[in-house]
Parts: C-alpha cells; sequence; structure tokens
C-alpha cells in the first residue's frame, strides 16, 4: 500500500513550468496560420488619428502564409529582439534595485509603516491601487514596472505576499489604462476615428474607474487578509520561502540612518522624473532604464558604497531576473507569428459578422467580449483601435449603439485582459521583475478577471441603456 501510494504521490499532476505553457502557445499560434485562412483589408492613413486604418467592406482572402513549426527557435530569438527594449529594462531595475535594497533603505522604511500601518489593510491596498490608477489615466502601465519592488517590499513586511505587492501597482494602473479616462494611445485614437470629441464622456469613464477601483481592492485585501492569516495559502508560497531562506521571516528592525534619508531623496527625486518624463516628454523604456542606472549609482554612493559594491549588487539583482526578463521574449514570438501568418485580419472581419448576428441586447456585450479576444492577437492598444474601430463603428450604427458605447468596449476589451495574456509585456514585465511564474500569477488572478468581465459587460450594458453620447 505505502508504495502505491508513493506511485500515486509521484504521478500527481503538475501545473506546467511557465517556458512550457507559452512554448504551447507558440506551437498553437503557428498551427493556426495553417488553418485559419489568410485575408487583408485595405487601409487608408486616417488624417484625424494619424493612423492607417482599415476600410470596411474590402476584406478579401489571399494566399496563406503559414508558418513552419521547424522556426519554433527562431521565432523565439526573432522574440527576444523585438522585446529587447522591456527585457533590458527589467535587467535593469533588477539590477537597480538591489542597490537600493543593500543600503537597507527601505527596509528601515517600511518598518516605521508596518508600525503604524500594520493591521490596516483597508489604507495601505487602496492608497495604491488609487494612485496609479490616476498614474495611468494618461499613459501606459509599463512606465511603473519599476515600482513593483517596493510595493513588494511593503506587502511582505505588512505579512502578505510578492503577488499583493504586484498587484497595488499593476491592477491599479490596469484600473487607470484599462477604463481610458484621458489615455491619448486608446481612447484618443479610437475617439479621433469615431469622429467624437476628444476626451468626450470622461465623467462616465470616471465613474466607470471607481466601480473597477471597488472591486478590485475588494479582491485583493480578501487575499492578502488569507494570506497573512494562513501563509500557506498564498498562491507563491514557495517563492516567500526562498526569500525568507526556508525560515519563518523575522521582521529585523532596521535603523533610519541619516544616509539612509540620502538614498531615500536620490529614489524619490528619480521616481518623480520618471512621472514626469512618462506623462509629459513621452519617454520610451529606453529613458526608463537610463534613469534606472542613474538610480544604481547614485543611491550606491549616496549610502557610501564602493564602485566594485554597487557593480556586484547590480549584477546580483539582475541575475535573480533573467527567469522572467526571457519570458518576455518568448511571449513576443506569439504576437509575431499570429502577423506574418496573416490572420489577424481573418479574425477581426469574421469577429465582425458575429457580433452583428447577436440579439441587440447583448451586442454592446459582445463588442467588449469581441475586443478581449482581439487583444490576445494584437496587444498594442492604438493598433488595435485602427484595426477593429472601422468594422465596429458601422456595426454599433447600424444597430443604435452610440459610437461613445463602442469607444468604451474597446477601452474595456484592450486594457482588461492584457493582465491575464501572456503576450502583454506589461505583465511578463511586473512577473519579470516580481520572479513571479506565470501559472502562479494566474492562480490569484482568474477570479478577479472574471469579475471584471462581468464587471464590465454591466457597465457597457448600462451605456447602452442611458445612450451614452459624445458629450
Amino acid at each position: 500500500m505505502d508504495i502505491l501510494a508513493n506511485s500515486l504521490k509521484k504521478k500527481k499532476f503538475q501545473f506546467p513550468h511557465t517556458y512550457v505553457i507559452i512554448v504551447v502557445l507558440i506551437f498553437f499560434a503557428i498551427l493556426l496560420t495553417w488553418i485559419v485562412p489568410a485575408g487583408e483589408f485595405d487601409r487608408v492613413k486616417d488624417v484625424a488619428s494619424g493612423k492607417k486604418i482599415i476600410v470596411a467592406g474590402t476584406y478579401k482572402i489571399i494566399e496563406s502564409k503559414p508558418i513552419s513549426f521547424l522556426s519554433i527557435p527562431l521565432k523565439i530569438v526573432e522574440g527576444m529582439n523585438k522585446a529587447s527594449n522591456i527585457v533590458f529594462v527589467v535587467l535593469v531595475v533588477g539590477g537597480a534595485f538591489n542597490v537600493i535594497l543593500k543600503t537597507g533603505m527601505f527596509q528601515a522604511l517600511t518598518g516605521k509603516i508596518t508600525k503604524h500601518y500594520g493591521h490596516n489593510e483597508a489604507v495601505i491596498i487602496p492608497a495604491f491601487t488609487i494612485t496609479f490608477a490616476i498614474a495611468c489615466m494618461s499613459m501606459g502601465v509599463n512606465t511603473f514596472i519599476g515600482f513593483a519592488p517596493v510595493a513588494i517590499i511593503l506587502a511582505r513586511s505588512l505579512g502578505y505576499d510578492a503577488v499583493v505587492g504586484v498587484a497595488m501597482v499593476a491592477l491599479g494602473g490596469a484600473i487607470g489604462f484599462s477604463t481610458g479616462t484621458f489615455n491619448p494611445f486608446t481612447t484618443g485614437v479610437a475617439q479621433a476615428i469615431a469622429g467624437l470629441p476628444m476626451f468626450s464622456g470622461v465623467g462616465y469613464r470616471i465613474f466607470c474607474m471607481i466601480v473597477f477601483l471597488v472591486v478590485t481592492n475588494i479582491y485583493i485585501i480578501w487575499y492578502a487578509k488569507k494570506v497573512k492569516a494562513n501563509p500557506e495559502l498564498s498562491v507563491v508560497r514557495d517563492l516567500e520561502l526562498q526569500e525568507m531562506g526556508g525560515e519563518k521571516l523575522e521582521h529585523k528592525e532596521h535603523n533610519l540612518e541619516k544616509r539612509h534619508f540620502l538614498v531615500l531623496a536620490v529614489v524619490l527625486s528619480l521616481f518623480g522624473l520618471l512621472i514626469y518624463g512618462g506623462s509629459h516628454l513621452h519617454w520610451s523604456l529606453d529613458q526608463t532604464g537610463a534613469l534606472f542606472l542613474w538610480m544604481a549609482i547614485l543611491g550606491g554612493l549616496a549610502y557610501g558604497f564602493t564602485a566594485n559594491e554597487i557593480a556586484s549588487a547590480f549584477v546580483e539583482g539582475s541575475k535573480k531576473l533573467i527567469f522572467g526578463a526571457l519570458i518576455i521574449g518568448f511571449a513576443r514570438a506569439i504576437s509575431l507569428i499570429l502577423t506574418e501568418g496573416m490572420i489577424l485580419d481573418t479574425t477581426v472581419y469574421h469577429l465582425g459578422n458575429m457580433l452583428g448576428s447577436l440579439p441587440a441586447q447583448l451586442q454592446s456585450v459582445g463588442m467588449f467580449l469581441m475586443q478581449l479576444v482581439i487583444n490576445g492577437l494584437l496587444t498594442s492598444g492604438s493598433g488595435q483601435a485602427a484595426v477593429t474601430m472601422p468594422i465596429m463603428l458601422p456595426v454599433s450604427d447600424l444597430i443604435g449603439m452610440t459610437r461613445q458605447t463602442a469607444v468604451l468596449a474597446f477601452n474595456f476589451g484592450d486594457g482588461l485582459s492584457n493582465y491575464i495574456l501572456p503576450t502583454s509585456s506589461a505583465l511578463m514585465g511586473f512577473l519579470a521583475i516580481a520572479n513571479i511564474g506565470y501559472d502562479k500569477w494566474m492562480k490569484f488572478m482568474w477570479r478577479l478577471f472574471l469579475i471584471w468581465v462581468v464587471t464590465g459587460s454591466i457597465l457597457v450594458v448600462i451605456a447602452t441603456q442611458i445612450n451614452y453620447g459624445p458629450f
């Protein structure tokens, strides 16, 4: 009996490794290029948005361009090259934060916060999510990947886990971005294509942001309290034990020293510059990476580290994030395959036809869900607007749905699914920084995503009922 029990235990199902999941998805994407007919729409440059948009009614079947299964390793390498900016930023951020962590500044600071708010999840978690929701009303969540390590340190000091830390930053930003309040890259492009005044309808979008923030905070707080009460229930328990050296974490008291305040001044100044650069100077990930290199150098020098100590700490921090950084390149291969296989336009064309066949009461929900699906194939927000809005707008006109509602459905669909898709550079960047496997994240995220889908469906139905208009 013991032998049988041990044998069954050995055969117990194990969730696939994150890299295995990504490779299976790459294989599936190539399979689609052999099954789904290749097709394309004619495209013209839209004067208002400056984007190339498709011309409705011009879809045509073209010669298939299936991708060889033997090219999988090549596509992964090409994906690495295409995603190199974010891959290297992740490694730079990891190295820079390790230098700052070696100073003990964050540990001392979070120790003080823990004393005052250690039992008040209802203050700490919403404070983070609301802050990053507001910050991402007009810019991408990618900008704030570097904030995740700070939130993780704070979360752990409060008795939570790394997932709570990532969620406080990433999911707060997700709500700000996905509701499209003042986002020029999604709402701005979509409204320009729709012929709507720029950022019109903002009142209802702010209402939607508040609703999403409420349900998201309730979920994160529920999970945080559960983990705090019983750490064994953490979806990243192995990671937490590894970080604690396999022992129960004893939050060692760190005293704030004068040089800690110098390090803090460096970090806050550069974070402030990062926010300003992202919102006013249109900085890319290249500038973000350069800023974190400055943080490593200036922060280390402010604490009194030698050049060798800074270099050693930087390399040590970067090493820890190689696992997650490479996944970003693997995932980028999927979108490359779908684009080269010329099946994106075919998918949009057939989904648009399906939408027109739905009952009138469900068409706004159908449009939202359709955008969720398309975002799995085309993760660029402005690119998705340019591809889908010319199809969705005539459909919305035909069924009596306001164009503002069509833009809202696009916003929800384009943004929300980014936090379950392995092709999302924002999600994979956050997971890489935190060293959280995609499989572990999905154990936490799948319930919340379903809540988001139900919430978004209700909100687009309400928009239809109130005849959500341009102003």
